[in-house]
C-alpha cells in the first residue's frame, strides 16, 4: 500500500497566486525582486546554476512558470513532460526559490506589470531584444540580467538524448 507523500509547508507556501504574489512581492515590497521565468519541463543543472545566480542578485527571487496550455503553445504537442503542479514543486522546493507563480500567457509580460521587479534574469542563450518583456521590466525602472551561457545544458537536447537512449533499448 503507498500513502501520499505531504509536501512541507515550507514547499507548499512558496507557490503562490498572482494576487498572493502581488501582496508579498508587489511593488510596495522593502526587498530587492529578482524575476526569472521559464517552462523548466526537465529540471536540469543548467537551470539551477541559472537559478543561484540569479538569487544572489538580490533579497528574494520569484519564478514565473509557463502554465501546461503555455508551454504546449510554445513548445508542441507533445510539452509538457511534467504537469504544472509537479514543475512548481520541483522549483519551489530549491532553497533559493522564494516564490513560484504560473502564468496562462505566453511571455511573462502582465506579470511582470504586476510585479514590476528590480531586476529580470535570463539564462545566455537570450539577448536582451529576444525578450518581449524586456521594455515592461525597463519601463517599471528594472533591468534586465543576462547570465552566462551554461554550454551543454539544455531541455531539448535531454530529451533527444533520452529518445536515443529509447531507440537503443527497443
Amino acid at each position: 500500500m503507498t500513502s501520499e507523500i505531504k509536501l512541507p509547508e515550507t514547499v507548499r507556501d512558496k507557490i503562490l497566486t498572482w494576487e498572493e504574489a502581488h501582496r508579498r512581492h508587489g511593488p510596495d515590497r522593502d526587498h530587492r525582486l529578482i524575476f526569472t521565468n521559464g517552462c523548466f519541463d526537465i529540471l536540469h543543472r543548467g537551470h539551477v546554476e541559472v537559478l543561484i545566480a540569479a538569487r544572489a542578485l538580490g533579497d528574494r527571487l520569484l519564478v514565473g512558470l509557463n502554465s501546461d496550455a503555455s508551454v504546449r503553445r510554445l513548445k508542441g504537442s507533445g510539452r509538457p513532460l511534467q504537469p504544472e503542479v509537479d514543475r512548481a514543486i520541483c522549483l519551489a522546493a530549491l532553497e533559493c526559490v522564494d516564490a513560484v507563480v504560473i502564468f496562462e500567457q505566453d511571455t511573462p509580460k502582465d506579470l511582470i506589470a504586476l510585479l514590476r521587479p528590480d531586476a529580470m534574469v535570463k539564462g545566455g542563450d537570450y539577448t536582451p531584444q529576444q525578450l518581449p518583456e524586456r521594455e515592461v521590466v525597463e519601463a517599471a525602472g528594472g533591468q534586465v540580467i543576462i547570465l552566462p551561457y551554461i554550454g551543454g545544458r539544455s531541455t531539448t537536447e535531454l530529451i533527444a538524448r533520452a529518445a536515443r537512449a529509447a531507440g537503443e533499448l527497443d
